[in-house]
């Protein structure tokens, strides 16, 4: 386990390119994971994760600013808790292994955990425990994109035939982690849990600092305004960029690539473009979600 981040996910990396595309994918109650970040024991050990109330969650749909968001709620746990983090470890639940979980049980408070699953699968102990889960979204159109060159790149996911098949795969929910939609209308049901906060990577984007200060009074950490415009400043998409080259390696391009809000229209034909929006309006229009996602200002 004190083997760098870089070095671990190399590693893994390394034998994904060695397996057949049909094989990197498996199902679990339908959903699609990455066998080798995600093997059905890890799943299974899951079981054996008992939260805190003071555990800091991070929950979002692959490609919605996670990793970004990794590294913000770092630096607000460090600067408000006095407790260095360990950055060698991604703090992803579903890629701890049976030997991890129970390391896990034995890490000091508080822990910074995170997961992409949808959040009817993760375990019901943060539930129970009223473990506080921080949820960022991000417009769909830009996810879907992020998410193609993100398959495009990283050999542990299938690699995509062409933007097209991939675009339906991901209107289907047939990729990993499941349907964007399916996500969205399960954290709607939860909008009024005191213990979720929902924020968009464009309202980050717009303004971290603003965005630095509320997740710091989410998670209950007294940051002073000076602490949060230096993290803010810190944690730009251009700044984490480039810190990852350090913190990421030869990895750093796979998890950072453009940040930018509006990419999807270089990749969406008209017909993609339409077909969302129609999506959209039958599964999200009206919701609370919904109105916070801003589709109409970021997706036409």
């Amino acid at each position: 386990m004190s083997a760098p981040f870089p070095a671990r996910i190399q590693s893994r990396m390394e034998q994904a390119k060695t397996m057949k595309e049909e094989d990197k994918l498996y199902r679990h109650d339908g959903v699609l994971y990455p066998v080798i970040m995600c093997p059905p024991e890890n799943l299974a050990a899951l079981e054996n994760l008992e939260a805190r109330p003071d555990d800091v969650m991070l929950v979002a749909y692959p490609k919605c600013g996670f990793n970004w968001m990794v590294a913000v709620l770092r630096k607000i746990i460090t600067a408000g808790s006095g407790r260095e983090q360990d950055a060698k470890m991604p703090p992803l639940i579903e890629f701890f292994g049976p030997e991890m979980v129970q390391l896990m049980s034995q890490a000091p408070s508080p822990r910074f955990l995170g997961t992409h699953m949808h959040p009817d699968n993760i375990p019901a102990t943060f539930t129970d425990k009223k473990t506080k889960m921080l949820v960022i979204f991000r417009n769909p159109k830009d996810t879907a994109v992020s998410f193609y060159h993100f398959s495009v790149k990283n050999p542990v996911l299938p690699t995509p035939e062409s933007w097209d098949k991939f675009y339906a795969e991901y209107m289907s929910g047939d990729v990993p982690w499941g349907s964007y939609f399916d996500h969205a209308l399960a954290w709607e049901k939860r909008l009024d849990d005191p213990n979720v906060m929902v924020i968009t990577y464009e309202e980050l984007k717009e303004d971290l600092f603003k965005g630095v200060q509320q997740i710091s009074r989410f998670f209950s950490f007294d940051l002073s305004e000076e602490q949060a415009q230096d993290i803010a400043q810190d944690s730009t998409f251009s700044a984490m960029k480039e810190s990852s080259k350090d913190s990421h390696g030869p990895m750093s391009s796979i998890f950072f690539r453009k940040g930018e809000v509006g990419d999807w229209k270089n990749h969406f034909s008209e017909a993609q473009s339409k077909q969302m929006d129609a999506e959209f309006e039958k599964q999200l229009a009206g919701t609370r979600l919904g109105a916070k996602i801003k589709y109409h200002v970021y997706c036409k």
